[in-house]
């Protein structure tokens, strides 16, 4: 384990070797900083007003945050932290995201005194999204390339509830277990995934799939957990949709933890997310072979499809085939 100092790492590169986050100067006032092994903790914002990193695309190269008088800010090493002329409440600094590979950045932005879940492309610039007739909205994550943004959306009643966007299906609730209330935190690379945290008799972490709804974690997963222990929020999911993690109650320990989740799917190999790693997944890969981009051929996460991928379903070839 590195120690970054004081201070929280809000964000990883998809190898681990960037990490982006806040820490402390000797005033106590938070800085952004970026962190390689190389470079060690490095200030991404000139000047003594707060700043925050909030997060990184997968190669490491672009890094988005807030800053006292910049606002929301894109970093490259090329032009270091650039304004893009976006106003947030301070306090969402923390949940502006980037898509893994850089060409996205989503948050939310005040207007008219409320806050409204934004989308910032390179090419488009900036899109606010509907609020359907209630009050506000936020946006937390997006898919690797962007096109699927999450969040929630507050109704006239005040209650949120988990959205979903794209371009076709415009904004989307997911639904709430039953209860009030529901935010989407995170969601997978090709956006099938999504996950968060619902209020209904309790507050449950949930699992979001176009197939199947939203599910509460307790009730699938729930020959898991043991004893009287749960899952509260799921926090972040892996790019392939397989892992979740967040935070439960362990009854063991009576306390809050964090938790690691596999829900074993899709497996290792299974490009096309049917269940078996066969001739049409090894296909997938060598007709995207060479290709550059984050999606599922990309099995190893690293932005180029290429032998590692090969091998990957190569090694796995006939899992889950019966």
């Amino acid at each position: 384990m590195v120690d970054l100092g004081s201070g929280e790492a809000l964000g990883v590169s998809a190898d681990g070797n960037v990490v982006v986050g806040y820490a402390y100067d000797s005033n106590n006032r938070e800085f952004a900083f970026r962190w390689t092994p190389e470079t060690g903790v490095q200030r991404l914002v000139s000047g003594s007003g707060q700043s925050v990193a909030s997060g990184v695309s997968a190669d490491g190269s672009s890094a988005v945050g807030w800053a006292m008088g910049l606002g929301v800010f894109l970093w490259t090493p090329d032009t270091g932290a650039v304004s893009l002329g976006l106003q947030t409440n301070p306090a969402n600094a923390f949940n502006i995201g980037i898509s893994a590979d850089g060409s996205t950045i989503v948050g939310s932005i005040m207007e008219d005194g409320v806050h409204r879940a934004a989308r910032w492309t390179r090419e488009s610039g900036l899109e606010v999204f509907d609020t359907l007739g209630g009050w506000q909205n936020h946006a937390f994550a997006c898919s690797a390339d962007g096109s699927v943004v999450v969040g929630r959306i507050q109704d006239q009643s005040y209650w949120w509830q988990a959205f979903r966007w794209t371009r076709e299906t415009g904004l989307v609730g997911l639904g709430t277990l039953g209860g009030n209330t529901s935010t989407a935190f995170s969601v997978s690379g090709d956006g099938s995934v999504v996950v968060g945290t619902s209020t209904a008799t309790g507050l449950w972490a949930f699992r979001w799939t176009p197939t199947r709804g939203m599910e509460n974690l307790n009730i699938t997963y729930a020959g898991l957990l043991t004893g009287l222990s749960y899952l509260t929020s799921a926090r972040a999911v892996s790019p392939d949709g397989r892992y979740i993690v967040g935070v439960g109650f362990n009854a063991e320990t009576e306390r809050q933890e964090a938790f690691l989740l596999d829900t074993g799917f899709p497996l290792r190999g299974d490009v096309n997310r049917d269940g078996c790693v066969d001739d049409a997944d090894l296909m997938a890969v060598l007709f995207a072979f060479g290709e550059r981009g984050y999606r599922n051929a990309d099995i190893d996460w690293n932005g180029v499809i290429d032998d590692g991928d090969l091998l990957h379903v190569l090694f796995h070839f006939g899992d889950g085939c019966e």
